[in-house]
């Protein structure tokens, strides 16, 4: 498996600095927050974007995924969630990610069965373009649809090889699945998985790894028994926690620990 960060850990930060990070600590991977406050999002115009690959590429740290913050269960109509979808991918493409993030966001006043439908038709909409750039358009197991029941019933209406689950391990758990009934519901759609740490259910400020009570040790345990060698990457979230120590400083650590469970499931 491979191991990538998350800029969300590191808001704002110019992308030089970040590879250096990345590169610093042993990192092969880079998950970039599209967001306009952060050096990279779709609003870049072509040769900006042309110079953030180039500096991927000379540094030979990959960029694994974008992102993005469309939300394609929410109510509304779709063209303008397709249009965010597209606008994600076209930046992907020309950034040689190979994935984009969206939310599923259904309402919290809206029919569970409304907000499957209302995925399942935008995510098909989109797979098609997705699939012509060469990019995979990824539901990240979040707020509606947080476990991997969930959004394994989405991504089984949607039918689409270019369209997956990012599994974000925080979320499953906290939705009351352990790791190996997310991993079995979400292993035919599987994108990357997102890891991190916690001190528990009510305290969502994030941690080093291996520092709070997520079950990294036995996610890594199931991909590895079934031979998956993907990414993992991790999302520390310190944009939302003003009391999160700096991630730079946890990096190296958090690498370690990583390996340690790898070298220990292997």
């Amino acid at each position: 498996m491979k191991l990538a960060f998350s800029t969300l850990g590191v808001p704002g930060l110019p992308l030089p600095d970040v590879l250096r990070l990345a590169t610093g600590h042993g990192y092969h991977g880079v998950e970039l927050r599209a967001h306009p406050e952060e050096p990279v999002h779709p609003g870049l115009g072509a040769g900006e974007r042309a110079d953030a690959a180039a500096l991927f590429r000379a540094a030979g740290v990959e960029v694994l995924g974008v992102a993005g913050y469309a939300r394609v269960a929410a109510p509304g109509a779709d063209e303008p969630v397709l249009d965010e979808v597209r606008a994600l991918v076209e930046l992907a493409a020309d950034l040689g990610a190979g994935y984009v993030r969206v939310f599923p966001g259904g309402g919290t006043e809206q029919p569970g069965s409304e907000a499957d439908a209302a995925a399942v038709r935008r995510l098909r909409a989109a797979a098609g373009h997705a699939e012509a750039r060469g990019v995979r358009v990824l539901l990240e197991t979040h707020d509606s649809h947080r476990t991997g029941a969930d959004a394994a019933r989405v991504l089984d209406g949607v039918g689409h090889p270019s369209v997956g689950v990012l599994w974000d391990l925080m979320h499953t758990w906290l939705g009351g699945e352990q790791p190996t009934a997310s991993y079995d519901r979400l292993r035919p759609h599987l994108g990357y998985v997102q890891v991190k740490d916690i001190a528990g259910p009510d305290d969502t400020v994030p941690l080093g790894l291996g520092a709070g009570v997520l079950p990294l040790e036995e996610c890594v345990e199931v991909l590895s028994r079934d031979g998956w060698d993907g990414w993992l990457c991790w999302e520390y979230e310190a944009r939302w926690y003003d009391a999160a120590a700096p991630l730079p400083g946890l990096l190296g650590a958090g690498r370690e620990h990583v390996a340690r469970l790898l070298n220990e499931a292997a």
